[in-house]
């Protein structure tokens, strides 16, 4: 079920136009064009255009562009007249709010300019812009429907979406377009809720088959204010009916010339020889190892002049890591996260360098506490590659305070 689809309620004989999809259970129903109702949609049936021929309904005079479709004002009075007339009476003019209801059953998928026969025939209208156009048509005086037209020779991909106050975007419908053709309702406004009636967002694409050239993306936002929008109506277009008209490519789509499209991104330029860098052994071996510390290795820059790396030294059998351990003189306040992470870059300095230093053991003594220091050296030490094991070292001398790591 769309936006636009003739639907009949099962409850009862009205049949109105599907003017919103309010939710996956819930339809927004306008009732001969003129008031809407909320409506499950188990509980509404779409209607056939072919159903217009089978029950004899009245065919309503159509315009150009127009598909035939059912005419739903059709009374059992009508027929009645129409069974009782002369074997070949004058067709009978439908009302102008029977041709719109029977315009939006059917849609106007794919309409052209006035003929002869269609609206202000005898009259001369000026030629119309080219262009693309968003045209809000009456389909009842109340009722507008939002409709897309192509007036160019170029095939258009478009979407279309709609914003409120509520939800920023919500986008609705998106297809192409051929030339010379327009839309059939994309959505339904309401002319009682003109106050709150969302802002329409396009995206426009022209493009033509074997042409010889791309276009820019267009993208066109358009607001209603009272203060232009009545002095917007015009004959509009492809469809030879007048409609509130908003041009959308005021501004027409730029070209891009093939030679921007042949471009590619500029190529790094080729980089210059490595110097040779001073490499903070300790951290490279933690990184190859699996146990990378969170901070990047340590790589000198070869820009200045390099000092010789000195020797790894090899850090204590056992490593305190309590605060005052590790900054004696410290008399300033830290945070437990300043805390821990002070302590983990201990330890994985401390690791790094046992590591780099052939250590077989070490014992990381992190007292007991809250247990986060613990548990975070033992997730380390688990994804650690180069450690043979680790458990808690010995029990008389340090409780539950300290973890013995074995090294391979």
């Amino acid at each position: 079920m769309n936006v636009g689809d003739r639907v009949r309620l099962l409850t009862g004989t009205e049949e109105g136009i599907v003017t919103r999809l309010l939710d996956s259970e819930l339809v927004e129903v306008a009732i001969d064009n003129d008031f809407t109702i909320p409506v499950l949609r188990r509980e509404v049936v779409i209607v056939a255009q072919e159903e217009g021929k089978n029950f004899d309904r009245a065919a309503p005079d159509y315009g150009p562009g127009q598909t035939p479709g059912k005419n739903a004002n059709a009374s059992k009075k009508d027929n009645s007249k129409r069974a009782s007339a002369p074997a070949a009476p004058k067709p009978v003019q439908p009302s102008l709010q029977e041709a719109l209801a029977a315009v939006a059953s059917s849609g106007a998928g794919v309409a052209k300019p006035a003929g002869s026969n269609g609206p202000g025939a005898g009259t001369k209208q000026p030629a119309a812009a080219k262009g693309l156009f968003l045209a809000l048509v009456h389909q009842s005086p109340e009722l507008l429907g939002v409709t897309l037209i192509n007036n160019t020779e170029a095939d258009v991909l478009f979407t279309y979406g709609e914003e409120t106050a509520a939800r920023p975007y919500r986008a609705l419908a998106a297809d192409k377009l051929g030339p010379k053709t327009s839309t059939k309702p994309l959505s339904f406004l309401h002319m009682k809720d003109f106050e709150a009636w969302p802002a329409v967002v396009f995206q426009l694409l022209p493009t033509k088959l074997n042409g010889d050239a791309a276009y820019e993306l267009l993208t066109k936002r358009q607001a209603f204010k009272a203060s232009t929008f009545y002095g917007s109506q015009r004959p509009a277009p492809v469809i030879g009916k007048d409609a509130y008209l908003f041009q959308l490519d005021e501004k027409a789509a730029a070209a891009i010339a093939p030679e921007k499209l042949a471009e590619e991104a500029p190529a790094p330029a080729p980089a210059a020889p490595a110097k040779p860098a001073g490499v903070d052994a300790a951290a490279l071996k933690a990184q190859l190892s699996g146990d990378a510390p969170a901070k990047p290795a340590a790589v000198v820059a070869a820009a200045a002049p390099a000092k010789p790396a000195g020797p790894i030294v090899a850090p204590p059998h056992e490593l305190d890591l309590h605060l005052e351990a590790l900054r004696p003189d410290n008399k300033e306040e830290l945070s437990n996260t300043a805390i821990l992470r002070l302590q983990l870059d201990a330890f994985e300095d401390a690791l790094s360098r046992a590591l780099a230093t052939n250590m077989h053991e070490i014992v990381f003594i992190h007292g007991m506490g809250n247990g986060v220091l613990r548990k975070e050296i033992h997730r380390q030490l688990s994804r650690n590659k180069d450690i043979k094991f680790f458990e808690d070292a010995r029990k008389e001398k340090f409780g539950f305070g300290a973890t013995l790591v074995r090294l391979k």
